[in-house]
């Protein structure tokens, strides 16, 4: 049990990295350059398409090529992971459709597979599962995406309820009751 909470604790630390991050990200324009593909880079940045679910901005910087798999400095998060996080699932299957990386992992070792399941993102795991997501891959502590959802309800709820309120302003929505009925069926799901 003590795993457990350490590796929510890294967890919510990580995530909290991305609340700097996305508040960076969300002060930025992106220059606007034309890609080999002849379309023009979106002059908003893919991790800010995302998270403001502004999906045709994400399917554009594809199609101008812009790198889906390239890692935040801060927090490694990809787009993928930012979609599976504020549950973008267009997004997300965009990016996987257009052959985003499944096997990249964020600062703690989290694959999108990882945070999707976390966060209870249903039609995300099914999504990284269908798209074949490795479901033995562990984290920097151990843990598989299975691991990270196995652990008692009650004892990671306040760690969810932090999230939610410091994630909130950039769109984060976790409803409780849903999680705690989430979080057994993505573990059967992750058999």
């Amino acid at each position: 049990m003590k795993k457990f909470k350490m590796n929510s604790l890294i967890i919510l630390f990580n995530t909290m990295l991305v609340v700097v991050f996305l508040t960076t990200a969300c002060a930025q324009s992106g220059n606007k350059t034309t890609a080999k593909s002849g379309v023009d880079t979106p002059k908003m940045d893919i991790q800010t398409a995302i998270v403001s679910g502004k999906l045709d901005v994400v399917k554009q910087h594809i199609e101008a090529g812009t790198d889906i798999n390239e890692k935040d400095p801060l927090t490694g998060a990809t787009p993928l992971i930012s979609a599976a996080t504020f549950n973008k699932i267009g997004a997300a299957e965009a990016l996987i459709n257009a052959g985003a990386d499944l096997t990249v992992k964020n600062n703690d070792g989290s694959t999108a597979l990882h945070v999707a399941a976390f966060f209870g993102r249903v039609e995300i795991v099914q999504l990284l599962i269908d798209a074949k997501a490795d479901k033995t891959v562990r984290n920097n502590f151990g843990a598989t995406a299975r691991e990270s959802v196995m652990g008692p309800f009650n004892e990671i709820k306040p760690i969810y309820e932090m999230l939610q309120q410091q994630l909130a302003p950039f769109g984060l929505k976790l409803d409780m009751n849903e999680l705690e009925k989430t979080r057994p069926v993505i573990a059967m799901m992750l058999q």
